[in-house]
């Protein structure tokens, strides 16, 4: 049976049907879906019936599975290391109220892009809801367009953009949350370059790849650096270039990392519980190893307790 697909808007998003994605897919259907995200960038799929392996094994058509970050003192969640825990409970299913745990997430809520902050760039996300605040209670995500911002944008611009490059940092986003962090430490934090105009290979067109990770431009001060981000930002995620999309458990969202910037909506997340977990899939065509995520925090975390130290 053909997919079914009803676009979510013009340009972007759509939501797909037609098919079980429990059980194993044949070559085409699998051909199908990977085109349909290819094209519309953000993909939402209703009461997918997907159970944590489900989801790890539905993942693996996209390319290769990316394992979640193993933090010290913090025992993962999941019994599959391939799930990024994006929930606000802990281990035992209670609502976090641990103060620096919810200013890590509130970070959540600056439209960015996953992974930015990586040399090994993520693609596609897989965000499965296990458990959605009740009716009535919004705790959506926002997906912006990077693509059509990106082909609207004047000539000029699109000109002062060519082979312009961003410095990324996870923790920047953070401070910008309200993490307490200073510019100082982020200095000696990991950073990627990346560029501020990323070609979209599935699909042959360009788009913005900044988001709240993006912390300068190389080769401009801080100040006309971070004055460029902000505008595109802005730009990027105009209303115009914005989808919505709320969770009932079972539903899930796919999304392209390099044709997309997205946020988690805000609710009161010390009042409702929201479990929800995630799979990434590495660029194509990039060898790394599988414990770069780990490898990363681990490096910012002794980053900071040496300048803590000092």
């Amino acid at each position: 049976m053909p997919l079914a697909i009803t676009p979510l808007s013009p340009r972007f998003g759509a939501e797909i049907s037609g098919v079980d994605i429990t059980r194993p897919l044949d070559a085409a259907t699998q051909s199908a879906i990977r085109a349909a995200q290819d094209e519309w960038g953000v993909t939402l799929w209703r009461d997918t019936g997907l159970d944590d392996a489900g989801h790890v094994a539905f993942s693996r058509i996209f390319g290769h599975v990316e394992l979640a970050p193993v933090h010290k003192g913090k025992p993962p969640r999941f019994a599959h290391p391939e799930l990024f825990d994006a929930s606000n409970i802990d281990a035992e299913g209670r609502i976090i109220d641990n103060e620096l745990r919810r200013l890590i997430n509130a970070g959540n809520r600056l439209w960015h892009i996953d992974s930015s902050y990586m040399n090994v760039r993520s693609a596609q996300a897989l965000l499965l809801c296990h458990e959605a605040p009740p009716a009535g209670i919004s705790a959506p995500t926002l997906f912006a367009d990077t693509r059509s911002a990106y082909e609207d944008l004047p000539q000029s611009m699109k000109d002062r953009l060519e082979g312009l490059q961003a410095r990324h940092c996870y923790f920047y986003s953070r401070m910008k949350a309200g993490y307490p962090t200073t510019e100082e430490e982020l200095d000696a934090m990991p950073h990627a370059v990346q560029p501020v105009v990323m070609e979209h290979k599935a699909s042959g067109r360009r788009g913005l790849y900044l988001g709240a990770h993006a912390r300068d431009i190389v080769g401009m001060s801080r100040a006309e650096g971070r004055a460029l981000i902000d505008e595109l930002n802005a730009h990027a995620t105009q209303a115009k270039y914005v989808i919505a999309v709320e969770y009932r458990a079972g539903d899930m969202s796919i999304w392209d990392n390099l044709c997309t910037m997205h946020r988690a909506g805000d609710f009161d997340d010390t009042a409702y519980r929201r479990d929800m977990r995630r799979t990434t899939i590495r660029e194509a065509g990039v060898d790394a190893p599988d414990d770069h995520f780990t490898q990363m925090f681990a490096a910012s975390r002794r980053a900071a307790e040496e300048r803590a130290g000092a």
